[in-house]
């Protein structure tokens, strides 16, 4: 009678196994369910394992493309493309 089917999102599963971690820890835990949680706790283990290494690779790959981006564009330049100020009269004092 296990309940084999994947969560549908991380958030579920970890919802579900905050849920089945307060049943174990019941004084009252039923032994014949005790099987049957444990399995289920672990089928949302490793879905959860599973999503936290995709997003981690994916989150290396994001931040590998931005640190490709910086090295293939002048450092010098400003974030808008305008020329960066130098010298006295940058703006600030000829008010």
């Amino acid at each position: 009678m296990t309940d084999d089917r994947p969560p549908t999102s991380y958030a579920e599963a970890m919802a579900e196994l905050e849920t089945l971690l307060d049943a174990l820890e019941a004084a009252d835990a039923d032994v014949d369910l005790l099987v049957e949680r444990v399995r289920r706790a672990a089928v949302l283990v490793r879905f959860c394992r599973s999503r936290l290494d995709g997003a981690r690779l994916e989150v290396e790959q994001i931040t590998a493309e931005l640190d490709e981006d910086d090295s293939s564009s002048p450092s010098a330049s400003p974030v808008d493309g305008s020329e960066p100020a130098v010298g006295p009269s940058s703006g600030a004092d000829s008010l």
